[in-house]
């Protein structure tokens, strides 16, 4: 049907709502992101730990910020003229 979405749940296919499973998909990929972004952070701290017992300096550069998907964008077009 026109209205459904076949999902893949480990080894089995359901076939849920396509609004239901956009929403799914929608939460799951925040959580992700969420994810992604706390063990970034905690990824700048531990480097930095491990510098300071190495009794190396700081990485510099190393606390910078990805940018977002919109700055991309912006930069995308100021580039293409």
């Amino acid at each position: 049907p026109p209205d459904k979405a076949m999902v893949c749940f480990g080894d089995m296919f359901i076939e849920l709502p396509k609004a239901q499973t956009r929403e799914m998909l929608r939460k799951d990929q925040e959580h992700l992101d969420e994810e992604i972004n706390n063990l970034r952070k905690e990824l700048r701290v531990k480097v930095n730990r491990l510098f300071e017992a190495q009794g190396k300096a700081e990485l510099k550069g190393f606390n910078l910020n990805p940018m977002t998907a919109e700055e991309m964008k912006l930069i995308n077009r100021i580039l293409e003229g």
